[in-house]
C-alpha cells in the first residue's frame, strides 16, 4: 500500500482498530494491515462513559464479553494477540499509535454519530503526527455517502432507496483471513474479566442456552439457516411459534459475520433464487437503509424525523411502563414477547412490532422509553435499527408506517400464533386455557377460566387498557397534532 505524501516512515506495527466487526474473516482492515506491514496490533477499546449517551446495555455487554473471547482466540491462532484498552476511544487510539510508533491505523466505517466523531478526531490527530487513518467497509454493504436521490439528497423512504442501492452497490466477494499474522506485543494489556461485562448476579443461563457468540457460532447459525430456513423465509419469518427468522441479528450487529458474507451465502444456498432468498436479501437492504438514515440524520435516536410529532402529546405513566417492560400488561402476545426479551435478550421481529405498537399507541407512552428498554435488553441492540424501527412503529420517522395503522394485538396473535403455542411457552399461567381464548382471556367464560386455573387480576393481570379505548385515544392524539400542523 503506497503511503500518502507526508506520512512518516514509522517502524512500528499497523494498528487494527476493532469495533463492531469482531471477526477475522472478511475483515478488510486486518487483511490490508497484514499485507502492507510487517507487524499488526489488533486492539479493542472499551469506553465506559457510553459514547453519545448510549452505553451498551447489560445484554450487549454479555455478548461483547464472549465475542471478544472468541475474537482473541481466532487472532491468537494466527499469531497475534488482541490488545484490550479502556478509556475514551479516540484519545486511547492516538496514545497507542505514539506508543508503538504506528504509521497507520486501519479500521471499519461505522454509522453511529459518535463513531464518525471519533474517526474525525483520530484522523486529525494522526495526520498532525505524520500518520494516517485508513478506513474500510466492514459492517455495511454500501457507502452511505454514495447512494443518493436524483436531487443528490439522502433517502428517507425505503423502496426508492432499495432501487438506488441495487444500481449503485457492488457487493464484493468476502476476503479470506490472513493465514498467519505477525503480532506485536505490549506489556500493558487489560484483562477482559477486569472489565466486568458479565452479570454479577447470574441471570444469563437462558442466554447461554440460546446463543453462541463469536465468529464460529455465527457461521454455524448462518449455515443452518441457509440450509433449512431460507427457502421458507418469505412466509416463515412471520410464523411466531416456529421462529422462522434467521436469528442472525446479534451476529451481524457485533460483526461476527459480515453482511457481505451473508449476501453471498444466499447465492450458495440450496434455493438461492426463490421468494425466501429475495425476502432475506431485502431484510439485509433494510439494515443498510437504517444505517443510511442514521448516517445522514444523527439525531434519529433522540428526536422524531417528522417535525410535527415533536408536538405529539404522550402520556407518562411509570407503572404502566414497568408492567410493559416486565410482560405484565394483561395482553398475552405482548407479555409473551416482553418475557422472551427478558429471558434470552431477543424477540421475534413480528412480536417486536406488536409490543412496540402497544406501547406507543394503545398506551400512548413515549417511543423513546421503548427504544431505551430495547437498547438495554437486546443482545442485538443496534443504534440504527433500534431507532429507525421504533420511529417506524411510532409513525414519526423515515418511511414510517402511518400512525393510524394500529396493530390489534389480539388479531395479530390469532393470525401468527393461532394455537397460542408461543404464548403458552412464555406466559405459562395461561398454558391450560383453550386456544380460542388464549389471546384474549378477558373474553373467556368463567368456567373456561376456572378449568385453566386462571384468575384474572390474581394469577394473570387484567388488560392495562381496553383495546378499543386505547385505539380511539391514540387516533384522537393524532388528530390533535394534525390540527396544529394545519
Amino acid at each position: 500500500m503506497a503511503r500518502q505524501p507526508g506520512v512518516s516512515a514509522a517502524s512500528g506495527p499497523a494498528i487494527v482498530w476493532y469495533r463492531r466487526d469482531l471477526r477475522v474473516n472478511d475483515h478488510a482492515p486486518l487483511r490490508a494491515a497484514a499485507k502492507a506491514h510487517g507487524f499488526v496490533l489488533p486492539v479493542f477499546v472499551l469506553d465506559d462513559e457510553g459514547p453519545g449517551g448510549w452505553k451498551a446495555g447489560a445484554a450487549s455487554q454479555w455478548w461483547l464479553h464472549h465475542s471478544l473471547e472468541r475474537l482473541a482466540e481466532g487472532l491468537r491462532a494466527r499469531g497475534a494477540d488482541l490488545l484490550l484498552r479502556r478509556g475514551p476511544r479516540a484519545s486511547t487510539i492516538l496514545t497507542l499509535a505514539r506508543e508503538v510508533d504506528a504509521a497507520e491505523v486501519h479500521t471499519g466505517i461505522m454509522p453511529e454519530p459518535w463513531e464518525k466523531a471519533d474517526d474525525a478526531e483520530v484522523a486529525a490527530g494522526l495526520a498532525a503526527e505524520g500518520r494516517r487513518l485508513v478506513q474500510h467497509r466492514t459492517s455495511l454493504l454500501h457507502d452511505p455517502d454514495a447512494v443518493r436521490t436524483q436531487a443528490g439528497k439522502p433517502f428517507t423512504v425505503f423502496t426508492p432507496f432499495a432501487r438506488a442501492f441495487a444500481k449503485a452497490t457492488h457487493v464484493p466477494e468476502p476476503v479470506l483471513a490472513p493465514r498467519r499474522l505477525k503480532g506485536a506485543k505490549l506489556s500493558t494489556p487489560d484483562r477482559l474479566d477486569a472489565w466486568r461485562l458479565l452479570p454479577a448476579v447470574p441471570w444469563d443461563a437462558a442466554f447461554s442456552r440460546r446463543w453462541e457468540p463469536g465468529e464460529a457460532g455465527a457461521k454455524r447459525r448462518a449455515q443452518a439457516f441457509m440450509n433449512d430456513g431460507l427457502a421458507g423465509y418469505a412466509t416463515g419469518r412471520n410464523d411466531i411459534p416456529s421462529d422462522g427468522s434467521s436469528s442472525m441479528s446479534p451476529h451481524l450487529h457485533w460483526g461476527e459475520i459480515s453482511p457481505v458474507q451473508l449476501w453471498h451465502a444466499v447465492a450458495q444456498a440450496p434455493q438461492p433464487h426463490g421468494a425466501g432468498a429475495e425476502a432475506y436479501r431485502r431484510e439485509l437492504v433494510w439494515r443498510e437503509f437504517t444505517a443510511h438514515v442514521l448516517w445522514h440524520h444523527p439525531e434519529t435516536p433522540d428526536a422524531p424525523l417528522r417535525a410535527e410529532f415533536k408536538k405529539f402529546e404522550r402520556r407518562h405513566d411509570p407503572g404502566q411502563l414497568r408492567a410493559w417492560q416486565k410482560g405484565k400488561t394483561g395482553v398475552p402476545i405482548v407479555d409473551a414477547g416482553m418475557r422472551q426479551l427478558w429471558s434470552i435478550g431477543w424477540m421475534h421481529n413480528r412480536v417486536r412490532m406488536i409490543t412496540a405498537s402497544f406501547l406507543v399507541k394503545h398506551l400512548l407512552l413515549p417511543w423513546e422509553e421503548g427504544e431505551a428498554w430495547f437498547w438495554d435488553t437486546l443482545v442485538d441492540a443496534d443504534l440504527a435499527n433500534n431507532a429507525v424501527n421504533w420511529q417506524w412503529v411510532a409513525g414519526c420517522g423515515a418511511d414510517a408506517a402511518p400512525f393510524f395503522r394500529i396493530f390489534n394485538p389480539v388479531l395479530q396473535g390469532q393470525k401468527f400464533d393461532p394455537e397460542g403455542t408461543y404464548v403458552r411457552h412464555w406466559v405459562p399461567e395461561l398454558a391450560k386455557l383453550e386456544s380460542r381464548y388464549i389471546h384474549e382471556p378477558w373474553s373467556a367464560p368463567v368456567k373456561a377460566l376456572e378449568a385453566a386455573g386462571v384468575k384474572l387480576g390474581e394469577t394473570y393481570p387484567r388488560p392495562q387498557v381496553d383495546l378499543s379505548e386505547g385505539r380511539a385515544r391514540a387516533l384522537a392524539a393524532l388528530r390533535a397534532i394534525t390540527r396544529k400542523a394545519a
